[in-house]
């Protein structure tokens, strides 16, 4: 191996090392030749220099196609690997038999991931079936469940978990919230923001206890996603007209019906005289129903032993009180629409007079 001598210190390089620092050295010695006193050499050291050229050149060619396909090759890699990679998480029909499910359910539960586009399903499918298995469902309550709400499947793992531990916070705990999540799988659909406004409105608005609240949420989680002002007008409708307080109104589920429902049984009961509304004291003349006994049961047996009534009488009452009640909101929306013409007509005045004014005060 050559030895060559270097800032005082002898150090061994390898050949082509040795090769490309003669073609340095040779490049160097040519441009020095021109700008200044020509070296005397001899033809030996000159052929040998200009060899050392030749293989410096060939070296640095190689170099050079060598840097360029590896470029090449670093940059196909790189347009093909979005292409070829799959992602981890992705489920596939031996896997979801692994976790419990049978093979006719993991053929379900492949399918409607399937229908869905762009691939979400399959990238979240795994974080939401280990949630809902963390949370203590089986396999058949799971199935059921994203039958009812197929978008949990692209929901986003970060999410779920906030929404989960938001409802434990609002004091779901556990057997309450896989009731919860069992019978209303939506909820875990619905923003930690709403769900937090909802219970909120529930506190501030209905003066309902923190404990009340969790109940509500526990019996009619829907509530979350209801408009908030017909939310406030049926409590407000339960409280005033019907004198109901809000431990009744939590017992009897009150937020599971809608207010149609509500205003047809009690209005019914009001006419028939067997209900009234109770005077500032709470007191009253009759003894009302409790909300339990006209809310949480069945039609015929509400006529039968609440109402005293036959159900064709109640079925003309709901049509006559249906009709009642859209004049009242039209005859509402007309008193607005007049009210806002005025309003603006006053503007309209007091602006005219303040421009007429200014007129004068410039003549």
């Amino acid at each position: 191996m050559p030895r060559i001598l270097f800032d005082k210190t002898n150090v061994f390089i390898n050949q082509k090392s040795f090769k490309y620092l003669i073609f340095t050295f040779a490049v160097n010695f040519k441009s020095r030749k021109k700008i200044a006193e020509p070296l005397s050499c001899t033809p030996c050291v000159e052929a040998e220099s200009r060899k050392y050229m030749n293989d410096g050149r060939k070296w640095l060619a190689q170099l050079q196609r060598g840097s360029q396909e590896t470029r090449q090759s670093t940059r196909q890699d790189h347009e093909l690997s979005p292409l070829c990679r799959k992602p981890a998480t992705e489920l596939s029909i031996p896997s979801l038999v692994d976790m419990g499910f049978t093979d006719t359910q993991a053929e379900q539960i492949f399918d409607a991931m399937s229908k869905f586009r762009g691939g979400s399903a399959a990238r979240h499918a795994l974080s939401t079936l280990t949630a809902l298995f963390v949370l203590g469902l089986n396999p058949s309550s799971v199935l059921k469940l994203l039958e009812k709400c197929p978008e949990l499947y692209t929901v986003k793992e970060s999410q779920l978990q906030q929404r989960i531990g938001n409802l434990r916070k609002l004091g779901l705990v556990e057997g309450s919230l896989q009731r919860v999540v069992a019978h209303y799988p939506q909820i875990l659909t619905v923003p930690v923001k709403t769900v937090k406004n909802a219970a909120l409105f529930l506190r501030e608005k209905c003066l309902f206890t923190a404990r009340q609240v969790t109940d509500i949420l526990r019996d009619s989680p829907a509530i979350v996603l209801e408009n908030t002002g017909q939310l406030e007008y049926k409590f407000q409708y339960v409280y005033f007209r019907m004198g109901v307080k809000q431990a009744e109104m939590v017992k009897s589920r009150l937020f599971r019906f809608t207010l149609d429902e509500v205003r047809h049984r009690h209005s019914f009961l009001e006419r028939r005289g067997l209900y009234q509304t109770p005077d500032k004291k709470g007191q009253t003349i009759i003894i009302n129903p409790k909300l339990d006994s006209i809310l949480n049961i069945d039609q015929d047996t509400f006529l039968t032993h609440v109402a005293m009534a036959s159900a064709e009488e109640y079925d003309v009452f709901k049509r006559l009180m249906a009709r009642e009640w859209q004049e009242q909101e039209q005859q509402q929306g007309g008193i607005k629409a007049n009210s806002d013409a005025e309003e603006e007509d006053e503007e309209d005045e007091e602006t005219g007079g303040k421009s007429g004014y200014t007129k004068r005060r410039k003549k």
